[in-house]
């Protein structure tokens, strides 16, 4: 592949060092998400699968483990364009129809007319070529097939400690496309969009999580954004986070004396089903 455009934050937040910690601090995907994807599929069996920006197969394990899923899947090819993220990956995803390969939203490779399934967990927003993705997603899809977005968030409507932890992480962004800002909603208004896909289908859910201190202080260290701050950045933002954490505006409590709390958050899945051609 000749070189790839991937974005600077990402590169370096998601870098060497940064891993683990993403894997261990990220929520998965929830059964009812993974149920809508798949009864979005024209078939239920055999299903070859390209999974884009795959990281450290937070998204492929769920898919793995689900029983809608796991004796569903032909082949998966995961695509990642980090080597730290797809060493983790190698490491925590053991599965022979799996592989994980370099890739980009618009440079995968795999044959013509290949996939099932195109899916993007947590990733999309980083894509920098819009029309081009659209153009390869088509390229290696099925006539039938589907392409799928997928984003985890928390709910900074469903407490007020979530939106004021959210105001303090997000507060160093630094430009970047984060999710939020619905700059990857360009997509559907690129000349490649309407000539290969029918209008998106989007669904989103709201419900909570288990919280606690640890959860969501580890949680907002796996920004990409946080990662890379200096030392002395990062720990003022830590310490933004318990005082806010402490204060616990809106918190609802599952067990306070074991420290666990609701963690509200939403999912939300688009769906991309290639137009009859």
């Amino acid at each position: 592949m000749s070189d790839p455009i991937v974005h600077s934050v990402a590169k370096t937040g998601f870098g060497a060092g940064t891993n683990e910690l993403y894997d261990k601090a990220r929520p998965s995907y929830q059964p009812f998400a993974l149920k809508h994807i798949k009864s979005a599929l024209p078939r239920s069996s055999s299903l070859n699968v390209v999974e884009l920006g795959s990281g450290t197969g937070i998204f492929t394990r769920a898919l793995l483990a689900d029983p809608e899923w796991q004796n569903s899947i032909a082949e998966l090819k995961a695509f990642e364009p980090s080597e730290g993220m797809r060493d983790v990956f190698s490491k925590t995803v053991q599965d022979p129809r799996v592989t994980v390969h370099d890739g980009t939203f618009d440079h995968f490779g795999v044959e013509d007319g290949w996939a099932d399934i195109i899916v993007v967990a947590q990733a999309f927003h980083w894509c920098p070529d819009y029309n081009a993705a659209m153009v390869e997603f088509a390229r290696a899809l099925k006539p039938d097939g589907i392409a799928v977005l997928i984003w985890n968030m928390e709910d900074r409507d469903g407490a007020g400690w979530v939106a004021k932890l959210r105001d303090t992480y997000e507060a160093n962004e630094q430009g970047t496309p984060q999710f939020r800002l619905g700059l990857w909603r360009q997509t559907f208004d690129t000349p490649a969009y309407p000539k290969y896909f029918e209008p998106p289908e989007e669904k989103v859910w709201s419900y909570h999580l288990l919280g606690t201190r640890e959860i969501v202080i580890n949680r907002a260290l796996s920004k990409s954004y946080i990662a890379i701050l200096p030392e002395d950045k990062k720990a003022k933002v830590k310490e933004e986070i318990s005082a806010i954490i402490d204060e616990g505006e809106g918190r609802v409590w599952i067990d306070e004396k074991e420290g666990i709390f609701e963690y509200p958050y939403k999912t939300f899945v688009e769906i991309l089903k290639l137009k009859r051609q």
